[in-house]
């Protein structure tokens, strides 16, 4: 009887709900020279690279990925005909790190920022020397170093956050832009 006791009160207590902490972690300290961790951003920060042959760094793109969140993007969200800043937060950056064609374009090695202005049917990509800014607020057009136009492509399958990658081409890198149901193709070329 005692053992049946005792096997019912251990049985008992493991349906109690058990209680569980959480580490917090703290907004300010008392004297403010502690950390400062925020929430992790609803568009998150992301980079898309790409190599040349002996894995040294050809291009980079830093920008911020929204999510769909059941919205619609292209021509609601997103507006047509504007110039959109390529992502969320701070302006799209892209980086050169060698000369490239774009269009018909050198463009020296370097930072820009990446414009972009969505149409339906098709894009236009630009690469401005203003750089280090928040959204397209500070776009100025005098300040661009290229301008190409490319068809928009159907994704075939749904792309839920805004998307970047570079894929190697015959004379350099394309790189490809997706969200939501639709890409763009943007190639950058190597130099002779």
């Amino acid at each position: 009887m005692k053992k049946l006791f005792i096997m019912l009160a251990v049985f008992a207590g493991s349906l109690s709900t058990p209680q569980l902490y959480a580490q917090e972690t703290p907004e300010t300290t008392k004297d403010n020279d502690g950390p400062n961790f925020s929430k992790l951003d609803v568009s998150p920060m992301d980079v898309a690279l790409f190599r040349g042959e002996n894995n040294e760094p050809v291009a980079r793109v830093l920008y911020s990925r929204p999510q769909t969140r059941d919205r619609e993007i292209f021509g609601k969200l997103i507006p047509y005909g504007e110039v959109w800043r390529t992502g969320a937060n701070e302006a799209t950056e892209i980086t050169l790190y060698q000369d490239m064609m774009v269009g018909d374009k050198t463009i020296k090695k370097g930072t820009y920022t990446l414009f972009t202005i969505p149409k339906e049917k098709e894009w236009t990509i630009i690469l401005n020397n203003s750089t280090n800014i928040w959204g397209a607020y500070d776009y100025h057009v005098e300040k661009d170093v290229a301008r190409i136009t490319v068809p928009v492509r159907k994704s075939p399958v749904p792309i839920d956050a805004l998307s970047m990658s570079f894929a190697k081409s015959n004379d350099g890198a394309n790189l490809f832009i997706g969200w939501d149901d639709r890409y763009v193709k943007v190639p950058f070329k190597e130099t002779m």
